[in-house]
């Protein structure tokens, strides 16, 4: 390939009508290139272009998995592509790398998250988790692993409370940098993202209803039981569910509580003070066979498409976004972007780096301190949650909107 053909190719991929081929070709050379060569002569870039071209027609010949990095835009091969966040500048036909900050902002990286959780019993003895397991099976006598294996604790047996058998309370908690999957006495999989927690019965045996609590955040796949609803509680709401999957972010440092319908439905009601505007959803009482009811008011009233009080039922693909007035937005959403955590990945779409940084901060514990202005750019682009943060943070500097210095634990962002 010569320059003529790779100016092409880029001025394509800037234009949207590359092929997948060609955009996979672009975002290959780019990760190829080392940070020192990201100012080259233009016969180095012609030479390095047509190195990458040579080695990506080898490895896209075989192989044929694809991931998709840029949400609707662009897919690349999975062997070979790894992350883009706009870094592509055009100056006339020629493309322009912005070269990255001085790999001493770096020199202090910091490794991601990892497996870890505890499981706070009745009595509150905590159980540590192994970070060599990826989940945690709830049964009503005993907890295992979920690969089989016993936790080895003498005292974690948990299936009564109290002297009357009712079954026990128990915590499942993520610590800043863990994540986990914990697997209910009905079957129901929940995995918790960083810095979150459940606490939920040892048994469902004898309930009308599965109610849980939530704090942080969780994707649910929940067993269904029509019979037995199964009720997510978290400070500002309730979500009653038959038999789903859907994603809940409760973190109090995001103005408001994100529930993400993926499979079935849902129904999201806001909690008022003390409870007292759904005393049947709330307390319990309903009766077991109730189904979930459209898109209408506790009063029974319709209600508009986007702005709903009160309560909302969601359909596949649908967010509901309850502010801190109690009142629900419900938008339609990819729901890739609200469970790539649960799939390992960073996904953002036009965020901010507000967003993105209390994202890193939770996964990589780390605190992050804003000088001088904050930048108020939109990125997007995706990355393994399994990186270390110099690789997260390297292509978000390279569009020249952000600047990041790593100090201990802490990372300074700046324009």
């Amino acid at each position: 390939m010569d320059s003529k053909q790779a100016e092409e190719i880029l001025l394509k991929y800037k234009a949207g009508t590359a092929t997948d081929k060609e955009k996979a070709w672009v975002e290959t050379w780019y990760n190829r290139m080392p940070v020192s060569d990201l100012k080259l002569s233009d016969e180095q870039v012609a030479a390095d272009q047509a190195a990458s071209w040579a080695v990506f027609e080898r490895e896209y010949a075989s192989r044929t998995k694809v991931s998709k990095l840029w949400p609707r835009m662009a897919v690349a091969a999975a062997a070979v592509a790894a992350i883009v966040f706009g870094v592509w500048f055009f100056n006339g036909e020629r493309a322009v790398v912005k070269q990255v900050q001085d790999e001493v902002a770096y020199k202090n990286d910091i490794v991601p998250g990892k497996n870890t959780a505890t499981i706070t019993l009745a009595n509150g003895k905590t159980i540590n988790l192994s970070d060599q397991k990826s989940g945690v099976v709830i049964n009503e006598d005993k907890l295992v692993y979920n690969d089989g294996t016993d936790i080895s604790d003498r005292d974690h047996e948990f299936s009564s409370g109290s002297r009357t058998g009712e079954a026990a309370m128990l915590t499942a908690s993520t610590p800043l940098g863990g994540t986990y999957q914990v697997i209910l006495p009905d079957g129901s999989k929940v995995w918790l993202n960083a810095a979150s927690s459940i606490k939920f019965p040892s048994s469902f045996a004898g309930l009308k209803q599965r109610n849980i609590e939530l704090s942080g955040e969780a994707y649910f796949e929940i067993a269904k039981d029509k019979a037995h609803p199964f009720i997510v509680s978290t400070d500002q709401q309730k979500v009653e569910v038959l038999g789903t999957h859907f994603n809940i972010n409760a973190y109090t440092d995001e103005g408001s509580v994100k529930t993400t319908l993926l499979e079935g439905s849902v129904r999201v009601a806001a909690r008022y003070p003390e409870d007292t505007r759904h005393p049947e959803f709330i307390s319990g009482s309903r009766n077991s066979k109730t189904e979930l009811q459209g898109s209408r008011s506790a009063s029974g009233q319709a209600v508009g498409p986007d702005l709903r009080q009160d309560d909302v039922v969601l359909k596949p693909n649908e967010q509901a976004a309850l502010a801190t007035t109690g009142k629900i937005k419900v938008s339609q959403i990819d729901p890739e972007l609200a469970v790539a955590w649960k799939n390992n990945q960073f996904i953002f779409e036009s965020d901010n780096i507000q967003y993105i940084m209390r994202m890193i901060s939770r996964w990589y514990n780390v605190e992050v301190e804003y000088v001088g202005e904050i930048p108020t750019d939109g990125f997007g682009g995706a990355v393994s949650k399994f990186e270390n943060v110099s690789e997260v943070l390297k292509p978000l500097e390279a569009t020249g909107k952000v600047r990041f210095i790593i100090e201990g634990r802490r990372i300074k962002v700046m324009k």
